[in-house]
């Protein structure tokens, strides 16, 4: 592993500045428009893009405030993400509005953390205020400011806080994670480690800026690990996925990655003609995370694209959050995926176990393992007690890069950031929420606890019962269903809602598709569920970045505001 210089500095401005002293002409982001078009920032113009927006972040009385980013996917967004670090502003990176729903997002947002500013592109200042949240000073930060300004760098070190993340809604109302610059500093050297990236690393992102993967893992991490990346809007992506691998084949690409939804949508989408004109063999770090990691989206896209280059030891799987700044645990470059195949019964009963012949099974993939001081611990969460090897619990997890907690959070809320094991008093730990368990040091993550399903004394997880019935049949759209549980005469019961395939819509079978899906729940789960449903393409709830939102699916079910093409 080569030694970076970047672990030294106490916050990122030092740091960029260090590049830019150092690499002043060396391309550092490069963006790709959706035209194919490029744009390039170095290092020296990104430091005197951010040295100029602080110098006019300081004019608006902005220094210790907080301001709201909603730019559009490019490199405004670096420079104005740089200049509030330039300029001792909180960053607060928001998904630029389009919609009404967009716009109450940005404003709850912005009332929760007072925001004292917006700040945005000249194209986008006219449209944002004249808009429900004009409230707000609206600012651009792309004036074309003089590059040699009247500016101090500011005093920081580990403890002050660089931005606000705020959490994508998957499971709750949204909160803002505050995250210092030890977090970053130290999160982004957790990665440069496991990744094992130096300057000649390549980066691909398409993955969304304001998202902490596509933040701190895409924007912020080529910084730190000193190398250059390309950057791409995710509609670029989602709009023909060969683009994103057009893009490693074209650059060399060497880390690149996403979750899921983007693998499977890569080998459900990309012809065999666009298969030709790949080449994947530079890819070194293909990162999966952000949602479960699934044993079958990995072997499909291995198998596919094996024959153009991708190498199957190039997987990368790993488990963070916004709250842990990021990555919590990972594996090391060029390991490979590693699974359990998990009878499910036993899992079910919180018991890891070898597969029995013809029992129903489950394969498990490995998160990889804590690393630079981080801790894992699985826990009773009821007891609070710690777990052995090979039992589900709760993950806790504890290091420099566990935040600090939410943005003006009620205690109850905040106390997730203090958990303490009983018995020993150890701590504090974050509780993350989620369930899983550890064997040989590795994490395996198996589901969330408020999202857990519990019919008649068993445990089921939502995600084996929606990728059942996604098999079911090819009129559903992959990674477009949910499994939840409503209270039927004081009795837990199940509901899965699911997507119908654009494609299929107009000649689909209503009867049977939804005879094939409880048939699936049934036959591999035995369950007997209380209702299926079929609704339209694209009207399932869903975050920011792609994750179906169970809850809000749950609470449209019993509103009867599902826009629903069959029930059964």
């Amino acid at each position: 592993m080569i030694l970076n210089d970047a672990f030294a500095f106490g916050n990122l401005v030092d740091l960029a500045r260090h590049r830019a002293h150092l690499r002043a002409g060396d391309a550092a982001y490069t963006f790709v428009t959706e035209s194919g078009e490029e744009e390039t920032l170095c290092y020296g113009r990104l430091d005197e893009a951010a040295r100029a927006i602080a110098h006019q972040l300081k004019d608006e009385g902005l220094t210790g405030q907080r301001a709201l980013l909603a730019f559009p996917p490019g490199l405004r967004f670096v420079e104005a993400l740089f200049g509030c670090f330039y300029g001792n502003v909180v960053a607060v990176p928001v998904y630029p509005p389009r919609t009404a729903k967009d716009f109450d997002r940005l404003a709850a947002i912005g009332h929760d953390c007072e925001a004292a500013a917006l700040l945005t592109t000249r194209a986008g200042q006219d449209h944002l205020q004249q808009s429900p949240i004009s409230k707000f000073r609206v600012l651009a930060t792309d004036g074309g400011s003089p590059a040699h300004v009247d500016w101090t760098p500011p005093v920081l070190d580990r403890g002050n806080t660089a931005l606000l993340q705020y959490t994508s809604g998957s499971t709750g109302t949204p909160k803002g994670v505050v995250v210092s610059h030890g977090n970053l500093l130290h999160n982004l050297e957790m990665i440069h480690r496991r990744f094992d990236h130096d300057s000649t690393s390549r980066g691909v992102i398409w993955l969304p800026q304001y998202h902490d993967m596509g933040l701190v893992g895409g924007v912020l991490e080529p910084m730190y690990s000193g190398f250059r990346v390309w950057l791409m809007s995710p509609l670029y992506f989602l709009q023909k996925p060969v683009r994103w691998l057009e893009a490693i084949t074209r650059y060399g690409g060497t880390t690149s990655g996403g979750p899921s939804f983007a693998y499977d949508l890569c080998v459900r989408k990309i012809t065999p003609e666009q298969r030709e004109r790949l080449d994947l063999r530079t890819w070194s770090v293909a990162f999966n995370g952000a949602e479960p990691v699934r044993a079958d989206v990995l072997e499909r896209f291995a198998s596919t694209f094996a024959p153009h280059g991708f190498r199957r030891e190039a997987f990368h799987p790993c488990y963070g959050m916004a709250e842990a700044t990021l990555m919590v645990t990972g594996g090391r470059r060029l390991s490979g995926a590693s699974y359990q195949v998990a009878e499910r019964g036993a899992l079910e009963q919180g018991l890891l176990a070898p597969a029995e012949p013809g029992a129903a099974r489950t394969t498990l993939v490995s998160c990889g393992q804590p690393s630079l001081g981080q801790r894992v611990v699985i826990v009773d969460p009821e007891t609070r007690y710690s777990m052995a090897d090979g039992r589900v619990g709760e993950i806790w997890v504890a290091g420099e890069s566990v935040c600090s907690g939410y943005w003006n959070a009620t205690p109850e809320v905040s106390d997730a950031f203090d958990a303490r094991l009983a018995g020993t008093g150890e701590g504090p730990f974050f509780r993350t929420g989620d369930l899983g368990l550890i064997k040989d040091g590795d994490l395996f993550v198996t589901g969330r606890i408020k999202e857990l399903i519990i019919l008649h004394g068993k445990n089921h997880y939502p995600h084996d019962i929606e990728r059942s019935v996604e098999r079911s049949n090819l009129s559903l759209r992959p990674g477009s269903g949910v499994a939840f549980s409503i209270d039927v005469d004081d009795e837990e019961r199940l509901v899965v809602v699911h997507e119908v395939d654009r494609a299929h819509l107009r000649a689909l079978n209503v009867d049977g598709v939804l005879a094939d899906m409880r048939q699936a729940v049934s036959l591999h789960h035995g369950i007997n569920a209380h209702a299926v449903v079929l609704i339209r393409p694209a009207a399932l709830p869903k975050t920011s970045s792609g994750k179906p939102q169970r809850r809000a699916a749950r609470t449209q079910f019993m509103a009867g505001t599902l826009d629903i093409v069959g029930t059964g």
